[in-house]
């Protein structure tokens, strides 16, 4: 049965490709130019048309306070195209398609070569390759049969019946036939272009079909036929140097037309050698091999370098002509860590490794990645800015301390460009889950393996012990935090409903107290005051003193109404302030009593059932049977500590 669905999958792609393919003469290819005008689009036109064709999300920051909270004001548009392969380079993006909606538009920068800097494995060769492959799926073209260009059939009106061709058809005619398309118009055809055949044709990055790559050419042999194609000497003896039908037009230039051209690491090349990349962008034409006129180019020219390339090639004021046509965006490393999360959760899924990965691992592996790429600043230590750049909001002593994110931002205009690269962390983690012998991941060992591949790392020796204190210290730090959290979670039964009891009792109260009334026994009917003493325990959890009791809770009762009036719903995580010190509260409930089950080796009956209920939720909570073991065994030598 499988075997039969096989075949009639081949066989009806093969009936498919065979209905979508078109050859015919010129006159009929007009004749389907006048149901659609669109066709003859230019290279730019056709990749903006990819790019936003399955759909555009503009996100409304002031919906989402997360998001607020990291872009401001500003308006940020989502691609679907790249929403499944690229994450937390967002502003990136949007300059991207903004290059290719401008080009679209026959612009100044449809005369640009499009050039992509920034640090090993911030996604700029990923990028590109995205683009090829959307390149390959698009929709065929029509093209000349037999042109090595794939030219534009259109290139056969003759220059002065274009204007009215262009009014009968709603079309723009742009460009000239190459040499050998215009040769054999005359020689095979007797001048008829309406005779000349016209055939789809797709696209290919591996067939070289509208998709040219040009790698970093040997500098003492740069022969410029890789780009623009040669001579072929075995016919110069049977025709003129300067016949077309010499010409062997296969070179990165030629079969990138009305397609892409990309170059790799492209300051790597020697500048005489990047001239045509001048005359193919300002005057849309590339030389011609030998002795022969200019060639019509209309394609898209795409590059890339690290940044070390980028400022050797800048610095020198002769390099100014080609400096001027290019549009140069910035690739920098993620610096948002849930973004940062979903690039190796892709990496790992995409992946054949079949091990368990606990809860946090792969946050705190990502937690090291962003710190390693963050600039000091006085305003807040490293783990604050993280979390500030993620969207988080910080408390401190009760209140939600208000940090500009961009004036942190301002004050570090490079961030983003140094740091560790995801391969890094990728390789940290591959090791540690070749090295697992119970096929399973946790924090604790991929910190482990992150401070050994440091130690290895070729870096100064202050970024070495730089990087090892995010690990030994403050990312520890944050995952002690966590884990006590996720225990305590785990421990207390019903975990989320005692939050939720805890947060409306204490609303009640501190309503109460602001607007000095009485609270109603749910039981009993009796009016009671506002009871402090609960108040104060939970504002305690966050340094809430008693002068400053006051303010917070009436801080607490008027963001609430806000919340009310504005048609949200809350719950214990509504503010952040009081969220905190509710889970506090909680974990302090029971620390003591956690310390004792997880430390204790001979347990009495009750403390047995507890502790395994305990260990049923956290597997529940994603952790197996190994690694529920090891962090609760981390647990009991590295938290609750007298």
């Amino acid at each position: 049965m499988e075997r039969l669905d096989l075949s009639s999958i081949i066989r009806k792609d093969r009936e498919e490709r065979k209905v979508k393919y078109f050859e015919g003469s010129f006159l009929e290819y007009l004749e389907i130019l006048r149901e659609d005008p669109e066709i003859p689009m230019l290279a730019h036109q056709r990749m903006y048309k990819v790019i936003t064709e399955p759909g555009v999300e503009v996100i409304k920051t002031d919906e989402n306070h997360r998001l607020r909270r990291i872009y401001g004001n500003d308006s940020i548009k989502r691609y679907k195209f790249f929403e499944d392969e690229f994450f937390g380079i967002d502003k990136t993006i949007m300059k991207i398609v903004r290059y290719f909606h401008s080009a679209a538009m026959a612009g100044e920068e449809a005369r640009q070569v499009l050039y992509l800097v920034g640090p090993v494995g911030a996604g700029k060769s990923s990028l590109m390759e995205t683009l090829k492959k959307a390149l390959e799926r698009s929709p065929t073209i029509y093209a000349l049969k037999g042109c090595p260009m794939r030219e534009e059939p259109l290139h056969l009106v003759p220059k002065h019946l274009r204007k009215e061709f262009e009014e009968i058809l709603n079309v723009r005619i742009e460009g000239d036939l190459c040499p050998v398309c215009r040769y054999r118009l005359k020689n095979e055809f007797g001048g008829e272009y309406e005779k000349f055949p016209v055939e789809t044709i797709g696209f290919s990055i591996r067939s070289r079909k509208g998709i040219g790559v040009v790698p970093p050419v040997d500098p003492n042999n740069q022969d410029t036929s890789v780009l623009i194609g040669s001579v072929d000497i075995s016919k110069i003896d049977m025709y003129a140097e300067d016949d077309p039908r010499v010409l062997s037009l296969n070179g990165a230039f030629n079969v990138g037309n009305r397609g892409i051209v990309e170059f790799i690491e492209v300051f790597k090349n020697e500048t005489e050698y990047l001239h045509t990349m001048i005359t193919a962008t300002q005057e849309k034409s590339i030389p011609s091999p030998g002795k022969g006129s200019m060639i019509y180019f209309d394609g898209i020219i795409l590059a890339h370098s690290n940044e070390a390339e980028w400022n050797k090639f800048k610095s020198d004021h002769t390099n100014e002509a080609i400096l001027d046509r290019i549009v140069k965006i910035e690739v920098p490393y993620c610096l948002e860590l849930n973004e940062e999360i979903k690039i190796y959760q892709k990496i790992l899924n995409k992946s054949k490794f079949s091990a368990h990965i606990a809860p946090h691992t792969i946050e705190i592996a990502s937690m090291f990645a962003i710190l390693s790429r963050l600039s000091p600043s006085s305003k807040v230590d490293a783990m604050t800015k993280l979390k500030i750049y993620n969207g988080e909001e910080i408390v401190e002593k009760g209140m939600t301390r208000k940090i500009d994110i961009f004036e942190l931002k301002e004050e570090a205009q490079r961030e983003g460009m140094t740091g560790i690269s995801t391969r890094f962390i990728m390789k940290a983690l591959d090791t540690t889950l070749s090295d697992s012998e119970h096929n399973c991941i946790n924090p604790i060992s991929v910190m482990e393996s992150l401070v050994k591949a440091v130690k290895e790392l070729a870096v100064s020796e202050e970024d070495r012990e730089k990087y090892l204190r995010f690990l030994q210290d403050s990312i520890r730090k944050e995952y002690n935090k966590l884990l006590e959290k996720e225990i305590t979670k785990a421990f207390i039964h019903g975990y989320r409903e005692q939050a939720e009891s805890l947060f409306n009792n204490y609303l009640d109260h501190a309503e109460a107290f602001v607007n000095k009334t009485k609270i109603k026994d749910k039981n009993t009917g009796e009016e009671l005051e506002p009871d402090e003493k609960f108040l104060s325990s939970i504002e305690e959890q966050i340094g809430i003193t008693d002068t400053a009791a006051k303010g917070f809770r009436a801080d607490v009762t008027a963001y609430m109404f806000y919340v009310l009036r504005s048609g949200g719903k809350l719950d214990f995580a509504s503010y952040e302030p009081l969220k905190e010190a509710i889970e506090k509260k909680l974990t302090a409930s029971v620390r003591e009593l956690s310390r004792v089950i997880t430390l204790a080796k001979v347990r009495d009956k009750e403390q047995g059932e507890k502790f395994n209920a305990m260990v049923e939720e956290m597997k529940k909570n994603g952790y197996c049977d190994h690694c529920c073991n090891v962090v609760l065994k981390y647990a009991a030598n590295n938290l609750w500590k007298d």
